[in-house]
């Protein structure tokens, strides 16, 4: 089972949004994908409807070590995509896990229970620096970092995450390490203004050795919106571009994402790809 965390140190950059597009969509290509909302202000959880939703979430998962897939494991309505709903509106996990003896690892020796099970989790986290972000980071393969195309945003971004990092590099003589940062720009529209910020952020971002800029970008396209506000994956709402439009599809936007950040998996996204597109579009991508 391969996990990634979808982190940032700031709100706003739709951390949400690239979580549950990117989960729905590895689904369908029939990974089975488990996503974890360890957000306070549970997004995720509510983004699909449920087909069936367990008794707990990941309050009992982090607090009481409850792995039972029945007590902690939603299903949603899309095949192949179950969630751990987040239920600790009061923020009282961040304070268990603070005094905890294994704090920052306990996510790291709970998730060993569902390898089995899944072959992709993706973990949602607050929109700030917590020790709940933490624990997600210290259990992953990889982590996704959405980021605004603003400049501000992105200098705060830089400078939360380099002390992140820094902070967290005494746990390596454990044995333990921070995964690669993979950034994706989220939200980038199509005008000359969002070009030029975001050459100067591939300048600003290329001279940390941690980080990794993605050549995927998420547009500031409504199907993303629309998506959030369906409950659908944003790729079922747009499959082909629009002629009226610059920026690629949605469908084409989540699967070089997912191809990008899960190379190992290409011959699923294509293969989904084939029987949504056909094979003249397929060979033609």
């Amino acid at each position: 089972m391969k996990i990634a965390s979808v982190i940032s140190t700031k709100g706003g950059p739709g951390k949400t949004t690239v979580t549950a597009n990117l989960g729905a969509f590895c689904a369908e290509s029939n990974l089975r994908t488990l996503l974890v909302d360890l957000d306070t202000q549970p997004s995720l959880s509510s983004f699909y409807r449920l087909e069936h939703e367990a008794p707990g979430g990941t309050y009992e998962l982090i607090s009481q070590n409850q792995t039972r897939a029945d007590q902690v494991i939603s299903r949603t309505y899309i095949p192949n995509l179950s969630v751990i709903l987040s239920n600790d509106p009061h923020n009282q996990l961040s304070n268990m896990l603070l005094y905890a003896a294994d704090g920052r690892l306990r996510l790291k020796n709970l998730v060993a229970a569902f390898a089995d099970d899944f072959d992709l989790m993706l973990i949602d986290t607050q929109g700030a620096r917590s020790i709940t972000l933490e624990t997600a980071l210290l259990c992953s393969d990889l982590a996704i970092s959405p980021i605004t195309p603003d400049m501000l945003a992105a200098r705060e971004f830089y400078r939360g995450t380099q002390q992140l990092l820094k902070d967290l590099e005494p746990l390596s003589v454990l044995g333990v390490h921070t995964p690669p940062l993979n950034i994706v720009i989220n939200k980038l529209d199509a005008t000359n203004d969002a070009s030029l910020i975001y050459q100067s952020l591939v300048e600003t971002l290329a001279d940390h050795p941690r980080l990794n800029l993605l050549n995927t970008t998420i547009p500031a396209a409504v199907s993303f919106r629309r998506a959030a506000t369906e409950g659908v994956p944003a790729h079922r709402l747009e499959y082909r571009q629009p002629h009226n439009r610059r920026s690629p599809a949605a469908f084409s936007v989540i699967r070089a994402l997912a191809c990008e950040l899960f190379p190992e998996w290409r011959g699923h996204f294509d293969k989904l790809a084939f029987e949504l597109l056909g094979a003249h579009e397929e060979l033609a991508s």
